[in-house]
């Protein structure tokens, strides 16, 4: 993660969202539709770093959820459809949101960590122990 040449400072949100390299903002960070590339092809940056972990998918739960019963509970009392007519309405609609939303989600959560030079913690294994009383 160390950059050799100047790149100029890229908006993590607008790379993150549209799903290009967190270096650059040229390149492209996916490779399928949730699958990180190995390297962008325009700056060279190595996205071995790219660990979003479930992040995205806590934040497309809360999200959709808050969406989702929001509607559902304004239709129910409103209008009181039968079962059917919810689970034809809100399970299609739920699997869409969340498809929509977890690609750009990923993308802003890597480019996040990118700019703030994010990494896995490590343990401190030299052997001081400076700590103790």
């Amino acid at each position: 993660m160390q950059d050799k040449a100047h790149f100029p400072s890229v908006n993590p949100v607008t790379a993150g969202l549209s799903g290009a390299c967190p270096r650059c903002g040229q390149g492209k960070l996916f490779d399928g539709f949730l699958s990180v590339k190995d390297a962008c092809s325009t700056c060279g940056l190595d996205y071995s770093f790219a660990d979003s972990g479930d992040g995205p998918a806590v934040f497309v739960i809360m999200i959709v959820g808050f969406i989702i019963v929001g509607l559902v509970l304004f239709v129910e009392l409103s209008f009181q459809p039968p079962i059917w007519l919810h689970l034809i309405l809100w399970l299609p609609l739920t699997v869409v949101l969340a498809g929509g939303i977890l690609r750009p989600l990923k993308g802003l959560m890597i480019a996040v960590q990118y700019r703030h030079k994010a990494e896995e913690g490590r343990l401190d294994t030299d052997g001081d122990q400076t700590d103790q009383l």
